[in-house]
């Protein structure tokens, strides 16, 4: 017998430290990304069944997270089950640092807690995908993955959990979100797959050996890659004041707004660096603010 209602919680990211095209085992190409998980990003979600055979979601814009739940029912309700699905979230929409992955995982998580159910995390990704097309690997919080996020699998598991990393983040467009459903699927040229499988390597040693130097140059070639696809406004701006104030690079949302200028945490000037870099920021017209991964 299960319970009246269940929880599901998720965090969301701040972009990514790289995406592009990667190949797998069997040689195959697949969209691919690693997501740069922020714990203080939460989304919450409270099934509650009511006797119904459908789904409701407050607040309503969360289709993606009700269809989930719908999906998540289907898979592994031995009976036709509705509820209302309530999410609550503090993660800012159409930035690209996951909401909406964050709300569907967190959803998925609380059907799971409802059915009272086990499941792996490659099946709760499949779900997810299926619920919105793309989702990101934040539930991947052991170890950093490079994801497939249109199909849920993982292309590569990297032997040693994402460095910390310091961030001021930016919103480049604050006045522009982005509709993922509707952005189309960056096109890479060969030269830039070609990059895309360097940068793959560069990031494995950066991560094995926790080289955030390394990690600032892979982030900064992804992002300046997929400047061509969608642009950041300001952006050679935006590193301009991260290179005088001693970032040691800038990662973005690639499907989204937000930029992150990288400071690495075990250097004694960093507060310092970063409170010159904030400020010559607010006088550029930008409001930042401080993220700890």
């Amino acid at each position: 017998m299960h319970s009246k209602e269940g929880f599901g919680e998720a965090i969301g990211h701040h972009g990514e430290f790289l995406q592009g095209v990667f190949e797998s085992e069997g040689r195959r190409l697949h969209r691919g990304l690693v997501s740069l998980p922020c714990p203080n990003l939460t989304s919450k979600a409270r099934f509650l069944a009511n006797g119904q055979i459908r789904v409701s979601v407050s607040p309503q814009r969360c289709v993606k997270a009700k269809r989930a739940a719908e999906l998540t029912l289907e898979t592994f309700a031995q009976t036709r089950v509705g509820g209302s699905l309530a999410i609550t979230s503090n993660i800012a929409v159409g930035r690209g640092m996951g909401s909406s992955t964050a709300d569907v995982v967190a959803t998925i998580l609380a059907v799971l807690d409802y059915l009272n159910v086990r499941t792996s995390i490659d099946r709760v990704m499949q779900i997810a995908v299926a619920a919105e097309t793309a989702c990101d690997s934040t539930l991947f919080s052991q170890h950093a993955v490079l994801f497939a996020q249109r199909e849920g699998l993982v292309i590569e598991a990297f032997t040693k959990s994402l460095p910390h990393v310091d961030l001021i983040s930016v919103d480049s467009a604050e006045t522009k979100a982005v509709d993922t459903l509707i952005l189309k699927p960056a096109e890479y040229s060969q030269v830039e797959i070609e990059k895309f499988r360097s940068l793959r390597a560069l990031l494995r040693q950066a991560i094995n050996t926790s080289d955030l130097n390394l990690l600032g140059r892979v982030a900064t070639a992804s992002a300046r890659i997929n400047q061509r696809f969608l642009r950041k406004p300001h952006f050679d701006h935006l590193e301009e004041i991260g290179v005088r104030h001693g970032a040691i690079g800038v990662q973005v949302a690639h499907s989204g707004t937000v930029v992150g200028l990288m400071f690495n945490p075990a250097e004694d000037r960093t507060a310092e660096h970063m409170e010159l870099a904030t400020r010559e920021l607010r006088r550029s017209g930008f409001e930042p603010f401080i993220v700890h991964t």
